[in-house]
């Protein structure tokens, strides 16, 4: 069968000289876009515009406000005793320095101790395990799940729209093949991402910093985010809030996760999962 033939600017091409046309063209640009000036002009436009780091700039600059705000209005006495804990010693020094000011003014303390950890969360600073376990001393099982539940749902919330607004841009611009990839994967799997993030949330597969800071890069939709950080936050809570009222058993914070403890999460997470696993069984049948 004869091939198309088309008059263009006075010449006659065929529809297979135009394809090989077309092609040169297609690897002519490839080119331009592997060059070093090519690379370099790209990572000279920043991806973030100025109201994008002006509003995270923002947000950090309430938060610290706020923080420095609630610091001023404690007794001058507190001042000194006020240390982000890094160790089990540091965290029963801090419990004992703050318990009677927690019992004298237990609205600011709440306040101060919320706004302590939602900031910590949100700016992804690591620590909030030694927060959940003060909540636990302090406060006893109860109140203190239900502290680190809002607190670390808020905290992970916050820095969700953080990352979307400062993080998603970035990924895009340094790594767009690989981040479309993950959110083509993501969106195969949409239907049963409530079961995945919950299994993601009750086991320690990942760390919830990292969760925290993925999800919206990869188009994870925010109900879901939000619904399996709430419910699926709540058995690592309570192993930890708990382990809080023994604080002076506790030697190391790995004590808090030993064999069976993990093996306890991973049942449940197992179980968050498991019908996913079943339909998906029944479809390859």
């Amino acid at each position: 069968m004869a091939s198309t033939r088309n008059i263009v600017g006075g010449e006659t091409t065929t529809g297979n000289e135009r394809g090989r046309v077309l092609t040169m063209r297609d690897e002519e640009k490839a080119k331009e876009d592997d060059s070093p000036s090519a690379k370099r002009a790209k990572f000279e436009r920043f991806p973030l515009t100025r109201w994008e780091l002006a509003a995270a700039l923002g947000v950090f600059f309430v938060f610290s406000t706020g923080l420095f705000c609630i610091y001023l209005t404690m007794p001058a006495a507190e001042y000194g005793k006020l240390k982000l804990p890094r160790t089990i010693s540091d965290l029963r020094l801090l419990k004992d320095s703050l318990a009677t000011y927690a019992n004298e003014y237990p609205a600011q303390f709440i306040l101060g101790y919320c706004s302590t950890y939602i900031f910590m969360q949100t700016f992804m600073i690591p620590g909030t395990i030694f927060m959940s376990l003060l909540a636990g001393a302090l406060f006893g099982v109860v109140r203190g799940i239900f502290l680190v539940v809002f607190n670390a749902t808020a905290g992970a919330s916050s820095c969700f729209f953080l990352s979307k607004l400062i993080g998603r841009p970035l990924v895009n611009w340094l790594w767009p093949e690989k981040l479309r990839f993950f959110q083509a994967e993501i969106a195969k799997r949409r239907d049963k991402l409530l079961n995945y993030m919950l299994f993601l949330r009750v086991t320690p597969t990942l760390p919830n910093l990292f969760i925290n800071l993925a999800s919206p890069i990869v188009d994870i939709p925010f109900h879901i985010f939000f619904l399996a950080t709430l419910l699926g936050l709540i058995p690592a809570s309570y192993i930890t809030v708990r382990a809080g009222l023994a604080l002076g058993d506790l030697k190391s914070v790995k004590d808090l996760y030993d064999f069976k403890t993990l093996s306890v999460l991973f049942i449940i997470g197992s179980i968050s999962i498991f019908p996913t696993l079943l339909k998906r069984k029944r479809i390859y049948e």
